[in-house]
């Protein structure tokens, strides 16, 4: 059964509660080990693949995951489409805690991560076109679904994707918000551009768990994981059946 969908769980999204008649894989890829099993299944009729990123128990830093692997893993078990979600902070004003939004634009502030298929001497040298880094027509479908799902989702925003696994200081973000970003995560690169180079369809679908800081109404909040995990749970509430139409369309 061909998976149609591959979805990757940020934090606080460690398993796909709806899926059924589980399978585990663990695929061997040419850039190691993923972060940890492929759990393939049914979701609403069709094949899903689902991938926790942190690891299931949440054993990874932003910046020790192996992106390539996980992507090529996903790859390998058929997936030709990728719904990342991504736990984020709010920066703009649309973007409060226990927001969904489908960002548009991404710009990328972290250093050190092997970002490239073309890492290895010998490797093809790949120039991917990344002007739009999210798929227009799966972010379109994405906004659709949530459109006829009812769920809340803003549609559009920029990603500004950091190095963590610390949060931000209140100059960092001001500086984001001056670059135009309106969310702030630390696992939307080098994600996005290994897709494309991998020629996986992809889009982001943006939890926000917390305010960025000195982004909010109160300057000197601050932010707690359990505070985190209660907005991520609480956005996560419409995901499944956005999921099934997602999938319907």
């Amino acid at each position: 059964m061909t998976i149609e969908l591959a979805v990757i769980g940020g934090t606080g999204v460690y398993a796909l509660g709806e899926l059924a008649d589980v399978e585990t894989h663990q695929p061997v890829t040419p850039y190691g080990a993923p972060s940890g099993p492929v759990r393939a299944g049914t979701y609403a009729g069709r094949r899903v693949a689902f991938l926790a990123r942190h690891g299931e128990g949440h054993s990874l830093p932003p910046h020790r995951i192996n992106y390539r692997a996980n992507l090529a893993a996903l790859k390998a078990l058929g997936a030709t489409r990728v719904l990342a979600l991504n736990t984020v902070g709010g920066i703009t004003e649309r973007f409060g805690p226990r927001v969904l939004a489908c960002p548009e634009q991404l710009i990328d502030y972290t250093w050190g991560r092997i970002s490239t298929l073309c890492e290895e001497p010998g490797s093809e040298v790949l120039h991917v076109d990344f002007g739009d880094p999210y798929t227009p027509s799966l972010r379109r479908q994405v906004v659709a679904a949530a459109a006829q799902a009812g769920v809340a989702l803003v549609d559009g925003g920029c990603y500004g994707a950091t190095q963590g696994p610390r949060l931000e200081t209140r100059a960092e973000i001001a500086r984001m918000r001056h670059d135009g970003c309106d969310l702030v995560g630390m696992t939307g690169m080098p994600e996005a551009g290994l897709a494309r180079e991998l020629g996986l369809d992809y889009a982001c679908l943006a939890i926000v768990a917390n305010w960025a800081a000195g982004a909010g109404p109160e300057v000197d909040e601050v932010i707690t994981l359990q505070d985190v995990l209660d907005n991520v749970s609480a956005a996560m509430a419409g995901v499944p059946e956005l999921l099934r139409r997602v999938l319907a369309g």
